[in-house]
């Protein structure tokens, strides 16, 4: 940021008195304005000498601060302030390209669906004026009112918290500091979130009732914890010895890299289901492990997985419940949890989880995969029928990073 050259100001004299004329920078308005100071009568008391009446001009233009870079911020701030809107265009385009943890697709459609909203709101508000007053009003209280849950208040108003802070100056420090104030922004409490899991029962059931594919895809998300993304990414080639290999993730049709740099992980698999997925790849020797890796996982969701959890009379839930059944079933058989982080691609939650290094030792993992069971009955092990959608070459499908 440029400083403003130092004014002396300009000695006139007005009448019976002596004043300073100066310009001055003034938040909100474009251009500078004069500014005129008494100084000292003409003559008579209190009147001043010529050296005297410039020695008292400068020290009235240092404390107006007119020449201090504090001032030309203030107006900068204001003046020049993008709009919310502007900045969070900015920053969105800024994270899917940086070089340290750019954020993953799917998290940024998710981010663009909560900025549509919040541009309703505040969207034409000047950045500068993007506080906890601001942010109560106008984002707060409306979402309260419309109903929204406190997790989804709370995730809009950390997203406005990461655009405001996002303009920085050269030095790196923020150009709109906001101390935020959860209580004055009568920010809702977040309760217990629903978080659903399957039992072991309820699995067993669900993949009784699945077909061909879909069962052997229920029955490795529940054996191994994989995210559906990754199990849908997988090729035939990631499968090896009772093991599956994680390097890539399936978002709306397209190959990603993983969530993290945890997510990259080899699975262990027991030895039923290694036969289960042996059996499901036949003779293929690559290709995508599923038949259609272009599906979106809302529609599997929407005519596989919760027709059949209706015809269970069990409330309809995401992929995820295979996850969550996977770690509380592994936790229940006290299996170490450094090895449960790393077969769920989650990462230390420690110093000593640091120091664990029995993610290395294949052999014990092996030995653990196959001792803890899966804890629900798998699918019969029978070679696939012809897919209902052509097989992809995955070298003909984008990898984004």
């Amino acid at each position: 940021m440029s400083r403003r050259s130092g004014q002396v100001g300009r000695i006139e004299k007005k009448g019976n008195s002596y004043r300073v004329r100066f310009r001055l920078d003034v938040p909100g308005v474009a251009t500078r304005v004069y500014k005129s100071v008494f100084i000292a009568p003409v003559s008579g008391p209190g009147s001043l000498t010529k050296p005297e009446l410039e020695r008292r001009a400068k020290e009235l233009v240092i404390e107006s601060g007119a020449n201090a870079e504090a001032t030309l911020r203030d107006y900068e701030a204001v003046t020049l302030s993008p709009t919310f809107k502007q900045q969070a265009e900015r920053w969105l385009e800024a994270i899917q390209v940086r070089k340290r943890k750019p954020v993953k697709p799917h998290t940024v459609a998710t981010w663009k669906s909560s900025l549509a909203r919040l541009n309703e709101q505040i969207g034409d508000a000047p950045l500068s004026s993007v506080n906890n007053v601001l942010v109560r009003d106008h984002v707060v209280a409306k979402m309260a009112s419309d109903d929204f849950s406190p997790k989804t208040i709370s995730n809009d108003v950390g997203l406005v918290k990461m655009v405001v802070a996002s303009v920085i100056n050269e030095d790196g420090e923020p150009v709109y500091p906001v101390k935020w104030n959860s209580d004055f922004m009568d920010m809702p409490d977040i309760g217990d979130q629903r978080k659903p899991v399957f039992t072991e029962k309820e699995v067993t059931s669900i993949i009784a009732k699945a077909d061909g594919e879909f069962a052997v895809l229920c029955a490795l998300l529940a054996g191994t914890g994989l995210r559906v993304g990754e199990a849908l990414a997988l090729q035939v080639e990631d499968i090896g010895d009772q093991v599956v290999r994680v390097s890539k993730t399936l978002w709306n049709g397209k190959l990603q890299t993983p969530k993290t740099k945890n997510a990259y992980r080899d699975v262990d698999l027991h030895s039923s289901l290694t036969v289960v997925v042996a059996a499901f790849i036949d003779t293929r020797k690559t290709g995508f492990l599923f038949a259609s890796p272009t599906r979106h996982i809302s529609n599997t969701l929407r005519h596989s997985l919760h027709p059949i959890l209706k015809s269970l009379g069990r409330e309809v839930c995401g992929f995820h419940a295979f996850r969550r059944f996977r770690n509380t079933y592994l936790r229940k058989k006290r299996v170490p949890d450094g090895l449960i982080q790393f077969w769920m691609g989650h990462a230390a939650g420690s110093m000593t989880d640091n120091y664990d290094r029995v993610r290395e030792d294949v052999e014990f993992r092996r030995f653990t995969a196959e001792q803890v069971g899966l804890g629900f009955t798998p699918p019969e092990a029978r070679k696939p029928v012809a897919p209902s959608a052509p097989q992809v070459n995955p070298s003909t499908v984008t990898v984004s990073a």
